[in-house]
């Protein structure tokens, strides 16, 4: 258990207040809130600080781990986690999962699925709708980083948003403007002050991954030649969330106008056709996101709009089915929507 000294006077004050200020802008104070706990050094501070806020605010915190089984000392790292959120004192709940890659999806990728997975399982058990997450403006570079390499448009450079939405859950980010050197040096602190130390993922310098590549190669580059580079693409991340938020607004808006059905899974091919060829990408992207379905490539997406064109300019008599991952886009009748495939 730990002195009643470390909850008066641990924690850093830049870290404190940005945790304090994310809590502050949600709609409604929430009285209980979960922290993705990993172990390692961002997940195992930020627990630290929530646990320092709670005390103070009265609000109720639990940790949750989520165990993989891809490394070989997972089990002592659960130990471990548990072992900080008993001297935190704050529940802590661990889900086991196993990452299914047969989707084709990656490791990364399904792995980061089932994780989402488990936390909604946890936050469902707990009676709980927030979720804090340790990502930084490091991590928050990266991300930048990455979706330029992949060709991300305006809205994926957004990158990671301070609060975002998913099945039912606010997940709160509360350190994308902090940068990784101070949690560093607070994990340190508190190393020295209890004796607890957080666990070293060896998947975060394998660049067998593709985050972890970046951040092996390309990383050590940049700051060596643009010292302060992570600062400009966090900043160029919240420009483009801007950007997005407009953009969002102009496809609701065309949208609305498509004569949409009341599932919104269809729209009328005669009133699409009447945008501009920027926003006919614009409100098909906007479409597929309502549905849950990831985004198509640039290739895939004009040639679904070609199809699209051809077809109303044949008339009304032909059908039309390109297949998006699991669901086919039709268009019949005059009405463009979504169908599974069976």
């Amino acid at each position: 258990m730990l002195p009643l000294t470390f909850w008066q006077d641990f924690g850093s004050i830049p870290l404190r207040k940005a945790l304090a200020g994310a809590m502050a802008a949600l709609p409604q104070a929430p009285r209980r809130i979960g922290i993705a706990l990993s172990g390692g050094t961002d997940s195992a501070m930020l627990a630290v600080h929530a646990a320092l806020y709670a005390r103070r605010a009265g609000t109720e915190l639990h940790c949750f781990h989520v165990h993989h089984g891809l490394q070989a000392p997972a089990d002592g790292w659960q130990t471990h986690v548990h072992d900080l959120a008993q001297m935190l004192q704050v529940p802590c709940h661990t889900r086991f999962v196993r990452v299914d890659v047969s989707g084709g999806d990656g490791m990364e990728s399904a792995a980061r699925e089932m994780r989402y997975a488990a936390l909604l399982e946890l936050a469902q058990l707990a009676g709980l709708q927030h979720i804090l997450l340790a990502h930084h403006r490091n991590d928050q570079a990266e991300t930048v980083m990455l979706r330029l390499l992949r060709g991300a448009g305006p809205t994926g450079l957004a990158a990671m948003a301070p609060v975002k939405q998913r099945q039912g859950l606010s997940y709160v980010r509360p350190w994308l403007d902090i940068d990784r050197a101070l949690i560093v040096q607070q994990s340190e602190d508190f190393a020295g002050l209890t004796g607890w130390a957080p666990v070293n993922d060896p998947s975060n310098a394998d660049d067998q991954y593709t985050r972890a590549a970046l951040r092996e190669r390309l990383v050590p580059e940049l700051n060596e030649r643009w010292p302060g580079w992570q600062a400009m693409l966090a900043r160029h991340a919240r420009q483009s969330a801007q950007a997005a938020d407009v953009l969002h607004e102009v496809a609701e808006q065309d949208f609305a106008g498509l004569e949409p059905s009341d599932d919104r899974q269809s729209f009328s091919l005669a009133a699409w056709r009447k945008l501009s060829h920027a926003r006919q990408a614009l409100v098909l992207r906007y479409w597929l996101a309502q549905q849950s379905l990831r985004m198509p490539t640039e290739a895939r997406l004009h040639d679904t709009m070609r199809q699209l064109r051809g077809l109303h300019a044949l008339g009304y008599d032909r059908h039309m089915q390109v297949k998006h991952g699991q669901v086919w886009i039709r268009c019949a009748q005059g009405r463009v929507f979504i169908d599974p495939i069976r």
